[in-house]
């Protein structure tokens, strides 16, 4: 892969209001603590200036330096299950004509801890980009814990779920099996470089037996960690694994990132 010329860390003339990071809190089970350090791992290793956005139903409790803008509609029909759709609303237009965004958006999830430089996610060539699944790499379907798309492009993924979505429903698991189709079909789907989003659960713990003695780790060239299934960064600095199925010692060494 090409490395392409990034912006510096310490040039202060380097603005760059069109990178957007984007991410989104709706409900209760995440507080405003993971903004706030989502943010603050941001700033940590982004290279250069950039937007940081929170599309969220809840603002109170969140850092001054992001910006907070209500969720789009998803418009499902009454009484449907929302089942995690509401990722599809950063498709909106709402996003560039009310909220005045533009340029690049990296979409974060709030539960990813970031572990070593980011600024190559905004430059590798590409219309869309998110991780390649790990459980099943045979599959097309990525996993849209990380994922890159230019802002006001593809309205349409959003307009034809709310047109179709009973049919999208059966068909599709989640959205980013959907999503993932969608892209596919119109020869814009690709994937980061394997390295860079490592699974907490299949990357970072030992495997069986060593996983009883030996502690976590962050795997070669890993620059996010993504936290999938009943394990969340809290639980595994505490080394709970709720149930997972591969049982986890302590990691220590999340509290060096995953802070303000």
């Amino acid at each position: 892969m090409t490395t392409p010329t990034l912006p510096s860390q310490e040039a202060p003339g380097v603005v760059a209001p069109d990178r957007v990071i984007l991410c989104m809190k709706w409900g209760t089970k995440y507080g405003p603590e993971y903004v706030n350090r989502l943010y603050a791992m941001v700033r940590r290793h982004l290279r250069g200036e950039f937007r940081f956005v929170c599309l969220t139903d809840r603002t109170e409790g969140i850092r001054s330096e992001v910006e907070c803008f209500p969720i789009p509609s998803l418009e499902l029909p009454a009484g449907s299950p929302e089942r995690g759709w509401t990722k599809l609303t950063t498709f909106s237009t709402e996003l560039v004509e009310s909220y005045g965004l533009k340029g690049t958006a990296l979409f974060l999830d709030l539960d990813v801890v970031i572990v070593g430089d980011i600024t190559q996610f905004f430059y590798v060539p590409g219309e869309f980009l998110i991780i390649h699944d790990w459980k099943r790499p045979w599959r097309i379907t990525g996993n849209s814990s990380v994922y890159r798309f230019e802002l006001g492009r593809h309205p349409e993924v959003l307009v034809k779920f709310r047109a179709e979505f009973d049919a999208i429903r059966q068909k599709f698991r989640n959205e980013q099996a959907y999503l993932s189709d969608e892209m596919q079909a119109k020869g814009m789907l690709r994937y980061w470089d394997e390295a860079w989003c490592a699974s907490y659960k299949y990357h970072c713990i030992p495997r069986w037996p060593t996983n009883y003695f030996r502690a976590p780790f962050i795997p070669k060239d890993a620059r996010i960690l993504i936290f999938h299934g009943v394990m969340n960064p809290p639980d595994a600095l505490a080394g709970r694994s709720n149930g997972n199925w591969r049982h986890a010692k302590p990691a220590p060494w999340i509290a060096d990132h995953w802070h303000e």
